[in-house]
């Protein structure tokens, strides 16, 4: 994604987790609560001096593979609207486990200016199976909507382990090369083992390193783990960073966001940037 997009060097992106939507096993019949938790947590977000909000439906597990229900794109797209009435932030959108259709529709509509797709290009093992990529039919789609929302690929997503090992020579620099050469995702999000995890320095080391090799323009992003703590040796390798659980009440994934934890994490960014 190109960053001005953002318009700041080396973004802090906010999560926006949602509660489960309707239709999802944990939903508690009040789609109200869930649309005012997200726009308290944005507000936080942005109180706390982010870059730029993603909102995704973290609580709708178990997920589905690749195609979700009309209903959870409504209900996205009625709330990622609400955010964007809520606070002047950019937005972006991530359908989970892997509906890149579905988000860039989403992301279209309410004028949100990026997405995140776990797995862009190739196919990896996850708990929903085997997750195939489509780049083929994402970027079609976008030059369909004649839209300008950016890509952000996932390399090695989290949750998730290859299909099959590539050969020992070089495995990041094929996927790097294959999500933005051949997948044309405007950028990459490197992520730990899990959510909450940090992402290994010489994994990322690795991605931008592959990337600078190839003179592949493309901003890397790590999508796990960072802390105010880490920040700063962070954003000293990668673009930008995608933050959730570090910015909740207790460094709980569910929990509401902390304004606090937001403004103490975004000065220690500003030290490097």
């Amino acid at each position: 994604m190109h960053l001005d997009a953002i318009g700041v060097e080396r973004p802090i992106v906010g999560m926006v987790h949602l509660a489960a939507l309707p239709g999802a096993p944990k939903h508690d019949g009040d789609f109200e609560a869930v649309r005012e938790a997200a726009v308290r947590d944005a507000r936080r977000l942005e109180a706390g001096g982010v870059d730029a909000l993603m909102v995704e439906n973290f609580g709708d597990a178990p997920f589905y593979p690749d195609d979700v229900p009309k209903h959870v794109v409504a209900s996205m797209t009625r709330v990622a609207t609400e955010l964007r009435e809520a606070v002047d932030l950019p937005l972006g959108i991530n359908v989970l486990r892997n509906d890149a259709a579905a988000a860039l529709s989403v992301a279209s509509a309410t004028g949100a200016e990026f997405v995140r797709v776990n797995v862009h290009v190739g196919a990896r093992v996850t708990d929903q199976g085997i997750v195939e990529g489509r780049a083929h039919e994402t970027m079609r789609l976008r030059e369909a909507l004649e839209s300008d929302v950016a890509v952000l690929a996932d390399v090695d997503v989290k949750h998730s382990a290859p299909l099959a090992e590539r050969a020992p020579d070089e495995p990041d620099g094929e996927e790097v090369a294959e999500a933005i050469g051949r997948g044309l995702a405007d950028g990459l999000v490197v992520s730990g083992a899990g959510t909450g995890h940090a992402v290994a320095g010489d994994r990322l080391s690795a991605t931008v390193a592959a990337r600078d090799e190839r003179g592949l323009d493309a901003p890397v992003f790590v999508g796990s783990g960072v802390t105010a703590e880490t920040v700063g040796d962070v954003l000293t390798v990668a673009d930008g960073a995608i933050v959730g659980t570090a910015l909740k009440e207790g460094a709980e994934t569910t929990a509401s966001v902390d304004e606090k934890r937001v403004r103490e994490l975004v000065a220690a960014a500003d030290e490097v940037r």
